[in-house]
């Protein structure tokens, strides 16, 4: 039995601003934008992944969500306090500069870490956490 990752979720709160930065700022390529009634389904993802998605999703997107409970994750999105996810790059320090020359907002400058990586940090528009981790050479 293979299993793969096929898709994964980052919440967003404007699929515009969210678009520019995924694909304009980090260079993924867009595969799907589709709007559906009150709804819009918009994946990205990296040329050399064509198997893997990135769904940019609202923060709470089932339709069946209390008022109360899509106003809580709202919020705790707008802080930052949502899981964030970690790309992997061959070189940490150029992927730094194109994303900080392109105006995000640092979190870490590119560091070695005690766990075999370098790695740095930035928010993307919606506060989520993005790590850019490279493998340390041998």
């Amino acid at each position: 039995m293979d299993i793969n990752l096929s898709q994964t979720f980052i919440a967003v709160d404007d699929h515009d601003k969210a678009l520019a930065f995924y694909r304009d700022v980090l260079g993924l390529e867009v595969r799907n934008d589709v709007g559906f009634e009150d709804m819009r389904w918009v994946t990205v993802g990296s040329p050399t992944q064509p198997d893997v998605d990135i769904v940019l999703e609202p923060p709470l997107a089932d339709p069946n969500a209390a008022p109360a409970d899509r106003e809580a994750v709202s919020e705790l999105l707008a802080k930052g306090l949502l899981r964030g996810v970690i790309f992997r790059t061959d070189d940490c320090d150029a992927t730094f500069e194109r994303i900080r020359s392109a105006g995000g907002e640092v979190l870490q400058e590119p560091i070695d870490q005690p766990y075999g990586v370098r790695d740095c940090a930035f928010r993307d528009p919606a506060g989520n956490m993005l790590r850019f981790s490279q493998p340390r050479k041998q």
